[in-house]
């Protein structure tokens, strides 16, 4: 299966759908091959402007697409999946679905797209759609995302080869885990954790302009700062212990602060942060599966 040759369908046409597309359309999949069903007019303006098929039906956009990406709020996800697998009762073979669609497990997603719960199913009932989540990250609006993947069993290799074609589009790191609790993990690393990065510049600036510097400087200097470390992270082969203790000279400026970080428990701070994420991730999930 490939994805240049696939029917594409995008369920949602928010910034992150609207985000891969603009990335499958740069790897040269044809505009024509790719469906986006969104009910607000203004979204599915924009997406047609795109050059794609943009309507309001779910089943139009997905009824016989090949691969189908949930980008819908995870409060209206049943409603979508269970309208879907009520239009696929009659298909020999079901799609290959891409959920990212926060929190919503595994499991709900496979009961949602089971063929036979519609009173109009009729045919080959009670099979389920190859499902994968994703968690990506916002940084994939610019095409500098970071995604945790996690599949059903009865996705094929070729199918996770058909997905990370789909995610090369916006991220730069696809990491597939082999268990479902570890997206929280991914969750509370980094699908929250631009706003950990945001938060250290914004406390960096107000630092900085405190000692004197202009706002303006300190922000550009801050993030430019930022980017660059995280350059020096994603294209040096040594690990971020390494590259700190390169820039950390015996008793010089940089070992001045890292000493107070270690002082003030900034490991634990970090810590106890990725655990809260994770955890409330775990708690979110739960409450939306009772739902």
């Amino acid at each position: 299966m490939s994805l240049h040759k696939s029917k594409l369908a995008f369920i949602g046409g928010g910034n992150m759908a609207s985000a891969i597309i603009g990335g499958l359309i740069a790897q040269g999949v044809p505009k024509t091959n790719i469906w986006v069903a969104e009910p607000w007019d203004v979204n599915r303006d924009k997406m047609a402007a795109l050059g794609v098929q943009a309507t309001a039906s779910n089943v139009e956009a997905g009824g016989q697409a090949d691969l189908i990406i949930i980008a819908v709020k995870p409060q209206v996800a049943q409603g979508v999946c269970e309208e879907l697998a009520a239009a696929w009762s009659s298909r020999d073979t079901l799609p290959v679905v891409v959920s990212i669609a926060a929190g919503i497990t595994l499991q709900s997603l496979q009961d949602w797209l089971r063929t036979g719960n519609s009173s109009t199913a009729h045919t080959k009932d009670g099979r389920t759609a190859h499902t994968v989540r994703v968690m990506p990250n916002t940084p994939a609006l610019l095409g500098q995302g970071a995604s945790g993947v996690f599949a059903s069993a009865d996705v094929t290799a070729e199918e996770r080869t058909l997905v990370n074609d789909l995610l090369a589009s916006v991220s730069q790191a696809t990491e597939w885990v082999d268990r479902e609790e570890l997206l929280d993990v991914v969750t509370g690393l980094s699908g929250s954790g631009p706003a950990y990065f945001f938060a250290m510049v914004e406390h960096l600036v107000a630092s900085a302009t405190a000692l004197g510097l202009s706002s303006e400087q300190a922000t550009r200097l801050a993030a430019q700062t930022c980017l660059g470390a995280g350059k020096m992270l994603v294209e040096s082969s040594d690990t971020p212990t390494k590259l700190r203790q390169n820039v950390t000279s015996p008793n010089g400026t940089t070992h001045a602060a890292l000493q107070t970080f270690e002082a003030e428990g900034f490991q634990e701070i970090v810590d106890k942060a990725v655990k809260a994420a994770t955890n409330r991730a775990a708690e979110l999930g739960d409450i939306l599966a009772k739902k």
